[in-house]
């Protein structure tokens, strides 16, 4: 199985003792979102997990013991780094900040291991196609050594982002097609792999790439394992990305990013982290009399295992 330790929230920058604590102990619980008292357990041991995906804006806070996890399983590492700022991501670190830190992390574990995300790509006022392809040029002439590829999507206007971000100037077709040809004219200057995420269209007449960001291909090759020849289910419709167990939990991340889907408000998960302890199984709070606990489904990836 994979575990996805940062789809729901920012698990390493804001959570990163729980989740050594977990990976220390063995095991985990995690809240269905959809049935809060249903609560699965997963065990964190080699033998039962095919590989830890990471997704976060800051690994400062884990580098140092980042190791105690590296050394045991196989790993691959998502980094988001975009031409934001405070106005659209309060609580992410700068630009040159949050580089220095991916280089810093790319020489721990290796270059194959770590994926450069910029996404999600948005316009506003301030934030025009031109201020993207000069942020992102300025960003791949640094970091295109110390990755194993980019990936970058196009932002998703779900309803909340009505309320979020106003500013918003919804994309055209034509605001696509520029950014996306002028995104690939730089990482072919550069000799970046760009590849989009989810359903962004068909743009490889700009060189970019078409694929899922977390696929066993991908996982694989970073890490010299030969996974089973299996379909890839997607975590959501127009997903080509291979089902993982994601250990988070939505309302929890501090980052504030106006656009993000996995919090309802920034005071809701202001409020969930004062239920954090560290020591707990579960990222917020502790199991209740009223929860019941489900074994869940481990499946092996890896060719000749047979576990369940």
């Amino acid at each position: 199985m994979i575990i996805n330790t940062g789809g729901r929230t920012d698990s390493v920058q804001y959570y990163s003792e729980w989740l050594l604590n977990r990976f220390a102990e063995g095991y985990v619980l995690a809240r269905n979102p959809l049935f809060p008292n249903k609560v699965n357990h997963y065990e964190l041991t080699p033998d039962k997990v095919d590989c830890v995906v990471f997704c976060s804006k800051d690994y400062r806070p884990i580098l140092p013991r980042l190791h105690e996890i590296t050394d045991r399983f196989a790993t691959y590492f998502h980094y988001t780094i975009t031409a934001y700022g405070k106005d659209v991501e309060p609580g992410v670190p700068s630009i040159e900040q949050s580089m220095d830190t991916l280089l810093e992390l790319s020489e721990q574990v290796g270059k194959q291991r770590v994926a450069w995300r910029y996404d999600p790509v948005l316009l506003t006022r301030d934030y025009t196609i031109e201020r993207h392809l000069e942020t992102f040029e300025r960003m791949a002439a640094v970091l295109t050594p110390y990755v194993d590829r980019c990936i970058f999507s196009f932002v998703e206007m779900y309803k909340k982002l009505e309320t979020n971000m106003p500013e918003l100037i919804p994309l055209s077709v034509q605001d696509m097609d520029a950014l996306a040809q002028g995104l690939g004219a730089i990482a072919a200057k550069y000799g970046l792999h760009l590849q989009t995420c989810g359903t962004n269209g068909d743009y490889t007449r700009y060189g970019i790439h078409a694929s899922g960001c977390m696929t066993l291909d991908i996982l694989g090759r970073a890490n010299g394992i030969v996974f089973k020849d299996r379909k890839h289910k997607g975590m959501r419709q127009g997903c080509h990305c291979i089902e993982s167990r994601d250990i988070g939990a939505y309302d929890t991340c501090l980052n504030g990013c106006k656009y993000c889907y996995a919090n309802k408000n920034a005071h809701k998960a202001v409020e969930n982290f004062k239920r954090h302890d560290p020591a707990s199984p579960l990222l917020l709070g502790h199991v209740g009399p009223e929860d019941t606990i489900i074994q869940g489904v481990q499946k092996p990836f890896r060719k000749g295992e047979k576990h369940g």
